[in-house]
């Protein structure tokens, strides 16, 4: 209990949480109002409905590689600032429509989206921020309380949301929404003034998407996970998304539906404080544990005959999906180093929230055919076959995962600001025979070290001449993007270069560098070169090739 609440000694994290407690309680109003509004408006449409819920993630699928460049970019608080204004604007229009009686389904679905957008921009650099806000001994311990925060809402705001549906109506469980979003805003607002924002490279928006995709690619790990987490969210939107109608399946009204999604806040409030006993015990396999079981009581909900046995059931399955969830997510955040997780919680948060809205679609869909409680049978089977098979994915427990360290300091010089490229950089080693396989084995993995922080091309090449000179290659888009790419040569990374620079066999090997020039305006070398000097003095290169 003491670590799981250490974060809360922190306040910068405190007010953020207590804050988001709020607006997360008041977003479980919106999605009651909005999905039995939804439903009342087009005849109980499990199709409209799924849309509905899915409409605030939606607009992750096209955004979200954006937002992630702009978490990066800009000041993160200050990304999130923006992102509240507009969703707390949006859930007001959603109120006053309502209230006027003028709202119609596409109108309601619309403004979604809007809320979407929002969404979209305040994900990443939320989950980005994190980080900054605790010491990295407490970032799965904040993760986890904002899943308890969350899920503290979720445990009484559908409960809440749907008695309010049923006695003032939807508009006020809007207006309220709308309301909730305050807190959040003052509090970004203050740390928006009072974080201080690194100095970030500046560079196109290709260029920085292209880096986020080779980071991904170039990660191993981070890639599989990103997998995982997909197919984990397209299988079970269906819990969530069929609800509604799988409530009046059982003979329910909204009260129902409150209760059922109250009772999967509660298991995942739950889950939130026995995260760390889970994770300790299971190790790497508790998140095929987790997945499985969640699985399992997506099923039984499908196949309950009465809320008597869907009401467990839901605890069940919310307590696996902050364990799920809050496992994975913090290992993607420790396995992104600063400089670009703004973009890489945007993959995080397009492989699950982006998915999440098309399994809803599905789900909705296939409940239109089948019913609702088969739809949800059918795709929780998936999840239960996806939790038997996730040790595939080699995924390493949490307490396993090392995030990227730079003790060494690494700053570009003020005078160093000169622009320049395609860049090729040419390392040049010659290698004994005997020591060719090892070299190879460290070349391989220097390969992925390149690519993952900013090169676009990489290739290793032998001397046809002299077999045993062998070049490595790589490309930069720019000189400023290559001198980037030295600060972001984490300790392992650097370490890896010394192995590799061994390997050398008359004294060490040697680095040229060919920048393309623009030939009727050509650059000033000279400061762009000094800071270039700096770099392979202090952090482990290849030494220059003076001759």
């Amino acid at each position: 209990m003491t670590d799981a609440l250490a974060p809360l000694k922190v306040p910068r994290y405190r007010a953020l949480w207590v804050a988001s407690v709020f607006s997360n309680l008041g977003s479980f109003f919106q999605t009651v109002s909005a999905s039995w509004l939804m439903k009342e408006l087009t005849d109980s449409s499990a199709t409209w409905i799924g849309l509905m819920l899915a409409s605030n993630m939606l607009p992750l699928l096209f955004l979200a590689l954006i937002s992630g460049v702009v978490a990066d970019t800009f000041d993160r608080a200050k990304v999130m600032l923006a992102s509240q204004i507009a969703m707390g604007t949006g859930a007001a229009a959603m109120a006053v429509l309502t209230a006027l009686g003028v709202i119609t389904p596409g109108t309601l679905l619309s403004l979604g989206l809007l809320m979407g957008v929002g969404m979209a921009f305040n994900l990443p650099a939320w989950q980005s921020l994190v980080p900054e806000l605790v010491p990295r001994g407490m970032l799965a311990s904040a993760v986890a309380l904002n899943s308890a925060g969350f899920n503290v809402a979720r445990a009484v705001g559908p409960a809440l949301g749907g008695l309010i549906v049923a006695t003032a109506g939807p508009a006020v469980g809007f207006g309220v929404n709308a309301i909730s979003y305050l807190g959040v805003i003052v509090v970004a607002g203050v740390l928006a003034q009072r974080l201080a924002s690194p100095e970030r490279v500046q560079t196109s928006m290709t260029s920085a998407i292209s880096q986020s995709i080779r980071f991904a690619r170039f990660t191993p790990a981070f890639r599989r996970l990103l997998l995982l987490v997909s197919l984990f969210a397209l299988t079970s939107a269906s819990v969530q998304s069929v609800l509604p109608n799988r409530t009046t399946d059982l003979g329910g009204d909204e009260r129902l539906y409150g209760v059922l999604l109250g009772a999967m806040g509660v298991g995942a409030l739950v889950a939130a404080f026995i995260r760390r006993r889970v994770a300790d015990e299971l190790g790497a396999r508790s998140v095929p544990a987790t997945i499985t079981l969640f699985g399992l009581a997506g099923m039984a909900v499908g196949i309950a005959p009465s809320w008597v046995v869907a009401v467990p059931a839901m605890v069940v399955s919310g307590a696996c999906w902050v364990l799920t969830l809050t496992t994975l997510n913090a290992s993607s955040q420790m396995m992104a180093p600063e400089w670009i997780r703004g973009r890489a919680m945007s993959l995080y948060t397009l492989a699950f929230s982006g998915v999440f809205p098309i399994g809803s679609i599905i789900a909705g869909g296939l409940a239109d055919i089948t019913g609702a409680g088969p739809a949800m049978i059918a795709l929780c089977a998936g999840t239960t076959a996806l939790g038997i098979l996730s040790p595939r994915f080699r995924l390493p427990a949490l307490a396993e995962i090392r995030s990227p360290e730079f003790s060494e300091t690494r700053s570009v010089s003020e005078h160093a600001d000169t622009e320049g490229g395609p860049v090729m950089i040419l390392n040049t080693w010659n290698v004994a025979r005997s020591d060719l396989e090892d070299f190879l084995e460290v070349m391989n993995d220097i390969r992925l070290v390149r690519l993952r922080t900013g090169a676009y091309r990489w290739r290793l090449y032998r001397n046809a001449d002299d077999p045993h000179r062998l070049s490595e290659m790589f490309l930069c888009a720019s000189w400023e993007e290559h001198l980037a790419q030295h600060q972001r040569i984490d300790d392992a990374s650097a370490e890896l270069i010394r192995r590799a620079r061994k390997f050398d066999r008359t004294g060490g090997p040697v680095s040229r560098h060919l920048v393309a020039i623009d030939v009727e305006h050509p650059e000033e070398w000279e400061p762009l070169i000094a800071a270039h000097e700096e770099f392979h003095a202090s952090d482990g290169s290849i030494p220059l090739d003076r001759s």
